[in-house]
């Protein structure tokens, strides 16, 4: 066995000359020495020549299930098992079929059995067909991948989906943990990670029309009808300062990161929670002024209904959607808490807790409000209204305690300052009390302090758990408004995942592109995710992703290599047998079980 180099091409403009290597095995067969290509090593082969012999030294154990005898330096023995892989990918026999097969009887070695180059393949299997029924690889091309370009941006994505990580730390996982490779028939080990980084900026060159596409598919796997959306932002910090993205601002970090650049994703999602689209706006961006441009973009029929949350739910937004003939469902920003309970309606909640609905006359003609009382929310308010209420009083109380002492501040500025810190800390509860002072003579000395509670009419302290939303569906009766608008929820969820499951943050890349690139991937990671999860859900299967990536995650696949008694070796890579949990996923989900099949080679 040795390695030929062949000259390919001349020297071109630039004085280089180009080749091409290979692994050849030289073999007499009747008295004739041949030689075949076992592997083609492709022209980017840069082990340097005076090492080559020792690399085929160890090729060759490797494929007669052989130790090696002396140490092998860590950069050959990573090579040498990477050809190895890949003899046995392209030359080994093929079984694919989940049904027994004709048997095959071998006379082996047991006591020479090895079992080597162990791989994750239980979630990547499961992501790459869920990919393949989103039809994102013929999306790709007709994005104008080719099928390099295409493999690499599936491994982007199901790197998020399975490991989520940096695109270097994805880069890592592709060549040394994963079995995707063999999955895709694509040899992660010649792949740079700079061809991972510029696969994300082909991604996202080509965002729109993938969006769109995408969507398309889902729209026709589910039926769905793309005349509801809700729309929400969430923000992710980054790690450095950011200099080269325009779009790195500081601001309100909904991670407590205020001390890092942000970068804001605004998203229009469906009720069933798939993304239609999603855009990439300034750390700092007001949710306010942020809906007519994600509108804009993903344009939705005219009357379409378009879901927010207060924050979102300004004057100014909601005029503009009547202006541009869109219905709107939102929770109201006033602090109104009307409600005649004794006249509303009642429903239960999917959890089984009571709900109380009222209609009510909106404050413009076209738009009718609707009071909710949701049990659940009335006793979480009213235990947060007690505390807060309790820890008030408490520190009002040390306060006059202390106008009694020697040597503690008395004096009737001093005094207000305080009040207005306390007031400031507890602003929940603060503006329900009034307080009064009692004053020495000469008006400058408090003596005495004392408070009284009362709540304003029709507040949240009177009306615990009573919430009014806004919306134009005035012929809507008033329990699909309110199951329609709990939708939003699902939002909050889709967030959790990228975030925390799909690793969008902390985001580490420094300029606009490669940030905007990274949370794109993210988006299409969540994509695969929730098709995988309805399914599953629509099967009785409510886990998260995170909890069936762990159980997925114990399937790999592994070589098994053998002496044979006539002096040959037999290798044979499959994945292991899956645990009874991967198997109920799979037979969820309507895949086989044998990720890769089964491939088999004697030498």
């Amino acid at each position: 066995m040795y390695i030929r180099q062949t000259k390919t091409r001349h020297a071109s403009q630039n004085g280089k000359d180009y080749y091409t290597f290979r692994l050849v095995e030289s073999k007499r067969i009747d008295n004739k020495v041949k030689q075949r290509t076992l592997l083609n090593l492709g022209t980017d082969f840069s082990l340097p020549k005076d090492q080559w012999a020792e690399l085929c030294i160890r090729i060759q154990q490797l494929l007669d299930a052989e130790a090696a005898l002396f140490e092998v330096p860590a950069e050959i023995e990573q090579l040498a098992q990477s050809i190895y892989s890949q003899i046995l990918a392209r030359q080994g026999d093929i079984n694919i079929n989940e049904q027994k097969t004709e048997s095959d009887f071998q006379e082996i070695d047991v006591n020479s059995l090895q079992q080597i180059q162990p791989k994750t393949v239980g979630a990547e299997h499961v992501a790459l067909e869920a990919l393949k029924e989103l039809q994102l690889p013929e999306i790709l091309t007709e994005a104008g991948f080719n099928k390099r370009q295409s493999n690499q941006a599936i491994a982007n994505i199901i790197g998020r989906m399975c490991k989520p990580m940096s695109e270097y730390s994805t880069h890592t996982w592709l060549q040394e943990h994963s079995a995707l490779g063999e999955l895709l028939d694509y040899d992660f080990q010649k792949m740079s990670l700079m061809q991972l980084y510029r696969s994300s900026d082909r991604l996202l060159k080509k965002k729109d029309f993938i969006e769109q596409k995408l969507f398309t598919q889902i729209q026709d796997l589910f039926q769905l009808t793309p005349t509801v959306a809700l729309y929400d932002l969430t923000n992710t910090y980054m790690e450095g300062v950011a200099q080269d993205n325009p779009k790195a601002k500081r601001g309100r970090s909904k991670e407590k990161r205020s001390d890092c650049p942000l970068i804001t994703l605004g998203l229009a999602i469906d009720p069933s929670g798939f993304v239609r689209n999603s855009k990439v706006f300034e750390g700092n961006i007001s949710e306010a002024t942020s809906l007519a441009k994600i509108i804009a973009q993903f344009k939705p029929p005219e009357g379409a209904l378009i879901i927010m949350d207060a924050g979102i739910a300004t004057e100014e937004n909601l005029q503009w959607l009547h202006e541009k003939k869109f219905n709107y469902l939102v929770v109201s920003r006033k602090q109104d808490k009307t409600m005649n309970q004794q006249n509303a309606m009642e429903i239960e909640a999917a959890s089984g807790h009571k709900i109380l609905l009222e209609r009510q006359q909106g404050n413009v003609d076209h738009e009718i409000e609707l009071a909710c009382w949701s049990q659940p929310r009335a006793a979480k308010e009213t235990s947060m209204i007690s505390n807060a209420r309790e820890s008030y009083e408490s520190e009002l109380n040390k306060l006059n305690e202390g106008l009694t002492k020697p040597r503690n501040t008395k004096k009737r500025d001093a005094i207000n300052r305080r009040i207005g810190r306390l007031n400031q800390r507890y602003s929940k509860v603060s503006s329900s009390y009034i307080i009064d002072l009692k004053l020495s003579e000469d008006q400058d000395i408090v003596t005495a302090l004392t408070w009284k509670y009362e709540p304003k009419e029709n507040s949240k302290h009177q009306q615990p758990g009573v919430y009014k939303l806004r919306t134009t569906m005035k012929d809507w009766n008033d329990e699909k408004l309110w199951r329609t608008y709990t939708m939003l929820t699902d939002l909050e969820s889709v967030f959790r995942c990228l975030k925390s499951e799909l690793g969008m943050r902390p985001v580490y890349h420094q300029s606009e592109d490669r940030c905007d690139g990274h949370l794109f991937i993210t988006v299409l990671a969540y994509q695969g995710v929730q098709l995988i999860r309805k399914k599953l859900r629509e099967a009785g299967n409510i886990q998260s992703w995170e909890e069936l990536r762990k159980t997925l995650n114990t399937q790999i696949r592994i070589t098994a290599t053998f002496n044979k008694k006539d002096g040959r070796s037999l290798h044979v890579r499959q994945a292991s047998k899956e645990s009874e949990k991967v198997q109920q996923i799979y037979n969820q989900l309507g895949i086989c079980s044998n990720p890769g099949g089964i491939k088999k080679l004697i030498i």
